[in-house]
């Protein structure tokens, strides 16, 4: 039944750092499947070049003043919003806490980021320049007054988190005659960029295994992020090389380590937990997203695993029938406590449950590229017209997407013939160049089979007696049941049954 298989394994000893990295854009270094460079080196990226190029700014402006459906539809979730109204008075911190044992007040943060990424989305969409006016205010406050993000192990999931997010709000307006565009450089690439790129080597001193996919993929899309707003061609470098080669969960063969012959890929958070594994997808789908707008085809990586993951996680997500191959994790610090969790089955569903992530995929697949993604298709109709933080309750939980994905997501199908393979970076401050015309891509090729073997994380100095930790239970709706069973040491192998060798 299986198609393919990339083993996850969690050593207690040895070294991981992140792999040795790609190629720097702009040196022509291959991407997978399209084969396409990175597209920009230090100093060379394009911008607005992170969720939105300039043509995306473009079409949705030209949408909404033409009054096309469901642009519309979009543009009114982000008029209702709260945080996407002018004069938001920033509450800046000196020290941002997030997790148990620390005064928590990390909910200021993401409300304040929210509401600059929703107002400097609204003046690009209407021209208005109080909006960008009060992006600007907030973005300026925080970077004149933060200077630490800490916790306890949850301070990545704010590093990670917040900093990806950050960094999209601020390119929105880094041309903006007050921007404080240096200084938010540096407090970004500081205080978020380094902090999540140290996760990735080191995992907070624990076992490489120990925290599961989503802890990476926030820290993936910071560095990423980070990369892109601030020219820096290296760490853009590591975080392409970590999707793809990584030794933790986020890696896109850990992530997604099984894929049956039907196309679909198991989501390993899948065994989890529902609001876990949507953040997941969402996680990944926004680092596609980012690393496209500058030439680089994660989408496509790998025969579209990504995709065959989406569509496993929608399908499940809308109530159906899936396939699952249990797994044990490998868990604990090194050389402390360690221990393992198995999975054994899907978690339970509520058909209900929605984020604001499908759009982004939905659009990329279907328009972008012409090929088939049924469940995504589905689930991304369900959910719209999508709205952003603030509209999906007022935990973190609800804050972890920027949405509004019906609004800055949708475009027009592709003629056949006409499907994008392959990306090219947005010029800087023009509309983006089409990409190149391909025959379009098949979402059920044959996929390679591939055994990850990651090693575990150097020894590092944690806090407390945290390293075990899997993140707050701070968010609404992710209590569905897990079916997860601790054993006793051991690795993370996946029992794969009836896999088809050769």
């Amino acid at each position: 039944m299986l198609k393919a298989s990339g083993a996850v394994v969690g050593a207690a000893t040895g070294t991981a750092a992140v792999g040795a990295p790609a190629a720097a854009a702009g040196t022509g270094a291959g991407t997978g499947a399209a084969g396409t460079g990175a597209g920009a080196g230090a100093g060379s990226f394009a911008h607005p070049g992170l969720l939105h190029t300039r043509t995306d700014l473009d079409r949705m402006a030209a949408k909404v003043k033409a009054g096309d459906a469901p642009y519309t539809a979009g543009f009114a979730k982000l008029t209702a919003n709260r945080h996407a109204q002018t004069g938001w008075q920033a509450r800046p911190q000196a020290v941002v806490y997030r997790g148990s044992g620390t005064p928590e007040n990390y909910s200021l943060l993401y409300n304040d980021i929210h509401a600059a990424y929703q107002n400097a989305l609204r003046y690009h969409v209407t021209g208005e320049s109080a909006y960008a006016d009060t992006a600007v205010a907030v973005l300026n406050a925080w970077s004149a007054t933060l200077t630490a993000v800490d916790g306890s192990a949850d301070r990545f999931l704010a590093a990670g988190l917040y900093g990806y997010q950050f960094a999209n709000a601020a390119e929105l307006v880094r041309d903006h005659g007050d921007f404080e565009l240096a200084r938010f450089q540096e407090m970004l690439s500081r205080l978020f960029g380094a902090v999540s790129d140290d996760f990735l080597v080191r995992h907070n001193g624990a076992v490489v295994s120990n925290y599961w996919t989503n802890w990476d993929l926030a820290n993936m899309a910071c560095v990423l992020a980070t990369g892109i707003f601030c020219d820096d061609g290296a760490q853009v470098a590591r975080a392409v090389d970590y999707f793809k080669h990584g030794a933790g969960l986020g890696a896109i063969r850990n992530a997604v380590p099984v894929v049956y012959d039907d196309g679909l890929g198991e989501w390993l958070e899948v065994g989890r937990d529902q609001g876990h594994a949507l953040l997941g997808v969402g996680l990944m789908g926004t680092l596609c997203e980012m690393a496209w707008n500058q030439g680089t085809d994660l989408y496509g990586y790998d025969d579209s695993r990504f995709l065959k993951g989406a569509q496993y996680v929608a399908k499940w997500s809308l109530g159906g029938q899936v396939p699952f191959t249990a797994s044990t994790r490998r868990k604990g610090a090194i050389g402390g406590w360690s221990g393992s969790e198995t999975v054994t089955a899907a978690a339970g569903v509520d058909p209900s449950m929605t984020r604001p992530i499908w759009a982004m995929i939905a659009n990329h697949y279907t328009r972008r590229r012409g090929m088939s993604a049924t469940y995504v298709t589905r689930i991304a109709a369900k959910a719209a017209p999508e709205g952003g933080g603030g509209d999906y309750g007022p935990n973190s939980g609800g804050y972890d997407q920027l949405g509004f994905g019906t609004l800055a997501f949708t475009r027009e199908r592709v003629s056949e013939g006409e499907a994008s393979a392959s990306p090219s970076p947005a010029a800087s401050g023009t509309p983006s160049a089409s990409a190149s015309a391909s025959a379009s891509a098949s979402a059920s090729g044959a996929a390679a089979t591939a055994t990850a073997a990651p090693g575990a994380s150097p020894s590092a100095t944690g806090k407390g007696d945290d390293l075990a930790a899997t993140g707050s239970g701070d968010v609404v709706g992710w209590a569905a049941a897990t079916g997860v069973a601790a054993l006793a040491g051991g690795l993370l192998l996946l029992r794969r049954r009836g896999r088809r060798e050769g």
